[in-house]
């Protein structure tokens, strides 16, 4: 053997054992540790056992009892909730709407194509008054991608940002909102009141919140996820720092029960201070490993020339030391963590980079 080739052959055993973080590699071990990065940080942090974003999940996280809800008849396909005074929650347990009852007919809130041609049926369990009224609480076509199904003529009324993307979108399935609002708008149909606002760009444009006075009860779409992680990426929210201070709007407002459009379950005040509680830590935690992170850890050479490839290795690394990070405590408090904590870490990581 010459002496090029045990030199080449020592090379790439020593490349081997030193395999820098990255979404590519499974993250198969775990020490234990989860601990934040220190200052002086080690060449990686601790691998975590979450595999990362394009690793296979052979088995996820059980889901905490307390993440669970009544379980949905499968002949019905949906179940239905009285949230009291002729006002229900429609849910296949994966995703939520609303339907108010009042003297001459029902306003309905939004209709996943999920189960939206079974809403007319929910709503026939308790009146036989045709829908007059629908709600687009954004212009999301998982939430309102059903509209079509419930048939008549109805008012369809949404946030004029709202219409603006719908116009953008041009989908038949999602019919154009006829009366539109800026800030605030109050629905009065008989007894029954609904108290429509706008706070600004979060989830994204358009996202409104829905307030039923009477029955105490907030609607408020992908921004609160009763006892689970939130979807990816904050739910894909348009602006995170936006969706972070709508959080924390809602968890100061007055209300008694809260419909987030996602999950098993309504609300409560205890899931949003639950939710803000993660949401501070996480950003607590990115910003530490943002600054403890070393650029150029066990690159090649010839690659620190390359900046988005030293942009990975870095981004990579402190997205593993957030993982580990949170993984001891939030592991067992929100279902699906381990399913989404690798997309909400680079999310937040992202959002204090450059926001």
């Amino acid at each position: 053997m010459t002496r090029a080739t045990l030199v080449w052959l020592v090379t790439v055993l020593l490349l081997l054992t030193h395999i820098s973080v990255c979404p590519a590699s499974a993250y198969a071990q775990d020490s234990g540790s989860g601990a934040a990065p220190a200052a002086h940080e080690a060449k990686h942090p601790p691998e975590p056992s979450i595999p990362a974003i394009g690793v296979r999940n052979t088995k996820y996280l059980d889901v905490p009892a307390s993440a669970k809800g009544p379980p949905v008849d499968p002949a019905k396909g949906y179940r239905l909730q009285d949230l009291g005074q002729g006002l229900y929650m429609i849910t296949d347990n994966i995703y939520q709407s609303m339907f108010l009852v009042y003297d001459r007919g029902v306003v309905v809130v939004d209709a996943p194509p999920n189960y939206a041609t079974r809403i007319p049926q929910a709503i026939a369990e308790v009146t036989s008054r045709p829908i007059t009224h629908v709600i687009y609480s954004h212009s999301h076509s998982d939430h309102i991608g059903g509209s079509k199904s419930l048939g008549g003529h109805p008012t369809i009324i949404a946030h004029q940002e709202t219409l603006r993307l719908l116009q953008r979108a041009n989908d038949p399935k999602r019919p154009l909102p006829k009366l539109t609002f800026s800030e605030r708008y109050t629905l009065r149909v008989g007894q029954q009141v609904l108290e429509l606002s706008y706070h600004g760009d979060a989830h994204e444009p358009g996202n409104i919140f829905i307030y039923a006075p009477v029955q105490r009860v907030l609607m408020v779409v992908d921004l609160i996820f009763p006892g689970w992680m939130p979807w990816r990426r904050f739910a894909v929210a348009h602006d995170i720092p936006g969706h972070l201070a709508q959080v924390e709007l809602i968890r100061s407002m007055d209300w008694q029960t809260l419909v987030g459009g996602h999950v098993a379950r309504t609300g409560s005040h205890a899931d949003v201070e639950v939710q803000a509680e993660f949401n501070r830590e996480l950003k607590e935690v990115a910003a530490s490993a943002l600054a403890a992170t070393r650029p150029n850890v066990d690159m090649d050479p010839q690659d620190t020339s390359n900046p988005w490839a030293v942009y990975d290795n870095y981004i990579d690394r402190v997205a593993a030391a957030c993982v580990n990070a949170l993984k001891p405590k939030w592991s067992t408090r929100l279902a699906a963590f381990d399913v989404w904590v690798w997309d909400q870490c680079y999310a937040m990581e992202q959002s204090l980079r450059i926001d």
